[in-house]
């Protein structure tokens, strides 16, 4: 497995100083990942979308509606996933990691506009029963059990680090359990003949989708309006950069999202002993990249502390 870096640039220019530390990339593996993910999920929709209307199963049609919102969304957070490895060029001096959390957005709102059709016809059933083949119902939800969890465990090294693929994680481990609640569903149809248990089944599918979906909406919409990411303390951040030393005063300090993985920073640091030179723009953007997973930082330096910078205070960006 390998991890993709670009090249560090540190620059120290009179008052202003930039510094960028590395970018961090999700392995190239998870390429691959995605690729497969997506095509065993699209491939069992299939399956199960037929085997619902065969079985006419309710349970089963919530699955499949579920599965088919996942396989697309996997597919963009696949494109996603490539556009965002490409190098920055001329119109896109930030690339493209964005895309990764629109990915993360689509994906959460897509799930959510599928669980109020599928809740509709839920209710619809619960109103009107009909019969369900429970055979066929367990039969298929068992084999989603296996393939949700497999999808999930290509996905599971790179949970912790990226959004994008924290949410194809988590929707196919929530996959893996609606699958296992649809089998239950099928045993007690069997056992009681309580049709009933079918669409209600389907609705509990559908509150486990809006649970394990809002976090993710929440999240990407953040950082969509270029909020500071869930990983980072800010004002931890300024104690830090106001503990350098030569350090007087910190402002207009902004923290944002380059993609789902990689986080800017930009500030003013007030230092009166004048311009501290290349090594510590060096030793700040790695003190902030070891402690906050800040990899793009860009300081400007101000030497005399009696001038007010329009910038400094709170209110103004």
């Amino acid at each position: 497995m390998t991890e993709h870096h670009h090249d560090h640039h540190d620059h120290g220019h009179g008052r202003h100083a930039h510094s960028h530390a590395g970018h961090s990339h999700a392995p190239a593996s998870f390429g691959a990942a995605f690729a497969i993910g997506t095509a065993l999920n699209l491939g069992f929709v299939v399956v199960e979308a037929f085997a619902g209307f065969l079985g006419n199963s309710m349970a089963l049609l919530a699955d499949a509606g579920h599965n088919l919102g996942d396989g697309l969304g996997l597919v963009m957070a696949w494109g996603a996933y490539v556009l965002s490895r490409r190098r920055p060029t001329a119109n896109y001096t930030f690339g493209l990691g964005q895309s990764s959390i629109l990915a993360a957005l689509f994906n959460a709102l897509l799930l959510l506009i599928a669980v109020g059709a599928i809740s509709w016809e839920a209710v619809q059933r619960l109103i009107h029963p009909e019969p369900v083949v429970a055979g066929i119902v367990m039969a298929v939800a068992a084999v989603g059990i296996v393939i949700n969890g497999a999808t999930a465990l290509l996905f599971a090294s790179g949970r912790k680090g990226d959004l994008n693929v924290h949410a194809a994680f988590l929707h196919m481990m929530a996959d893996a359990g609606v699958s296992a609640g649809v089998v239950v569903a099928g045993l007690v149809i069997l056992w009681t003949g309580w049709q009933w248990v079918d669409p209600v089944v389907s609705l509990a599918v559908n509150l486990v989708i809006v649970l394990a979906t809002w976090g993710i909406l929440r999240q990407s919409l953040t950082l969509a309006v270029a909020g500071v990411p869930a990983s980072v303390d800010l004002p931890a951040v300024k104690r830090d950069l106001a503990g350098l030393p030569g350090v007087a005063d910190v402002h207009d300090l902004h923290v944002w999202p380059l993609s789902t993985t990689e986080t800017a920073l930009s500030c003013h640091l007030v230092m009166p002993g004048g311009h501290p030179g290349d090594q510590f723009l060096v030793d700040a953007g790695a003190r902030l990249r070891e402690h906050h997973r800040i990899g793009h930082p860009t300081f400007q330096i101000e030497t005399d502390a009696s001038r007010q910078c329009p910038f400094a205070p709170d209110e103004v960006v």
